[in-house]
């Protein structure tokens, strides 16, 4: 054991190997497993950072689980008012998993400038509403204010406020067509608070957040008449059964729709980083693990009469063969420690300034987002180092080929 471990260090020393042929070929496995894993703990974070933020504002705007009438479930605005005399509201306690519900109503109008008009939807939300989900977004002003009387301040997008020229302090008018076209729109004058950016298009090109009385008092609805009811979960993960859950709770004139259903198309957009994720993995895991196989093979080639003399000396072949796999596993080592200072380090630059910019066109987020766990990173490297040691063990298994004769004469 001695004589393994002296030789073992001796392989391992840089000086033994650095004038060496070899020596080209182990500072290529070194940074094909470096950079391996620098691509692995990136695309790993960033496509699951990219998927939780992606939730998060989805989930923000509309719940994790939309409970509405029948006639309502097709579209954004209320036509048929719900009353909010439910077994589950204002605490929702026949389904665990669920943290908190809200009553909201919405209605379409166009908000009119002197200079310009848009098209949006007005979120009627009252004193329930859980304004955590949006306070992160916003960029200027502060939340309105809906738990005492009704009033008219508002919540606008930052994509809207610029199209309109208008600012926090600024006030507006809005109309709101009627059901019957020979009718006057309903106008309403509301006022900035604050301007909100989400970084999703489909949000802040639509949403105005305001008090919901403005809606029932259009509507003519009664005070306890809602569009509809929005549903938080504990964990997204879990947010299939719990909406099975939800429905059967629920009344049979009540439909109930997950965000994964009414957003398909994004949610199914989400599921290709999985996939990408994946093929990313098993191609660096792929790469790393041939550049070691060659860096072994040269490595035997390069000591075959060493492994003659001590084989000669009495050494077994699993323990010659021992040798190259510490040698290995060392350079395995060596490559990983750089891959994760360079990778943790650029994450670490990402998540506090940002510099990677996206599209919210393309990605709904106007910067690449970062989720850093240590759980998935410790993961990535014991998955590394396994399959590469088990991979190395076929190519070490030429040295029980080499004969001790041959070896010492080979040159």
């Amino acid at each position: 054991m001695n004589l393994e471990y002296f030789i073992a260090k001796r392989l391992i020393t840089a000086k033994d190997y650095k004038s060496s042929i070899s020596a080209p070929i182990i500072k290529i496995a070194i940074s094909a497993i470096a950079i391996g894993m620098i691509m692995m703990i990136v695309s790993v974070a960033t496509g699951i950072g990219l998927q939780q933020k992606i939730r998060e504002k989805v989930s923000a705007f509309n719940g994790h689980i939309i409970i509405s009438n029948y006639d309502n479930n097709q579209s954004e605005v209320t036509l048929v008012p719900i009353s909010k005399k439910q077994d589950f509201y204002p605490k929702f306690t026949a389904v665990p998993g669920v943290s908190h519900i809200q009553a909201i109503a919405s209605k379409a109008g166009i908000i009119r400038t002197e200079t310009a008009f848009e098209g949006i939807i007005f979120k009627g939300v009252g004193s329930d509403y859980r304004w955590d989900n949006i306070k992160e977004y916003l960029v200027s002003g502060k939340l309105p204010d809906f738990s005492k009387n009704i009033n008219q301040e508002v919540l606008i997008s930052q994509f809207l406020a610029n199209r309109l020229n208008l600012k926090v302090g600024d006030s507006f008018n809005t109309f709101f067509i009627k059901e019957s076209q020979n009718q006057l729109p309903n106008i309403r004058r509301f006022k900035i608070t604050g301007i909100f950016n989400s970084g999703f298009q489909e949000f802040d090109a639509t949403y105005v957040i305001g008090d919901i009385r403005h809606m029932q008092r259009i509507n003519k609805w009664a005070p306890d008449q809602v569009g509809a009811f929005e549903v938080f979960v504990n964990d997204f993960d879990n947010i299939k059964s719990i909406g099975e859950q939800v429905y059967e709770q629920t009344s049979s004139t009540l439909d109930t729709k997950t965000i994964i259903e009414k957003y398909s198309y994004i949610f199914e957009w989400l599921q290709l980083f999985d996939f990408n994720i994946i093929v990313i993995l098993v191609v660096m895991i792929l790469v790393a693990t041939i550049n070691m196989v060659v860096a072994l093979l040269v490595l035997i080639l390069e000591r075959t009469q060493m492994i003659g003399i001590l084989k000669a000396l009495g050494a077994n072949n699993w323990s010659v063969r021992k040798i190259f796999l510490y040698n290995a596993f060392y350079l395995i080592v060596r490559g990983l420690f750089w891959g994760n200072l360079i990778g943790i380090s650029l994450l670490l630059i990402q998540q506090q300034f940002g510099i990677i910019q996206l599209n919210p066109e393309n990605y709904y987020v106007n910067q690449a987002p970062v989720y850093l766990n240590w759980g998935y990173i410790v993961l990535l490297n014991l998955l590394t180092v396994t399959i590469c040691f088990l991979v190395l063990l076929i190519p070490s298994y030429i040295i029980t080929k080499i004969s001790p004769v041959k070896a010492i004469r080979f040159d």
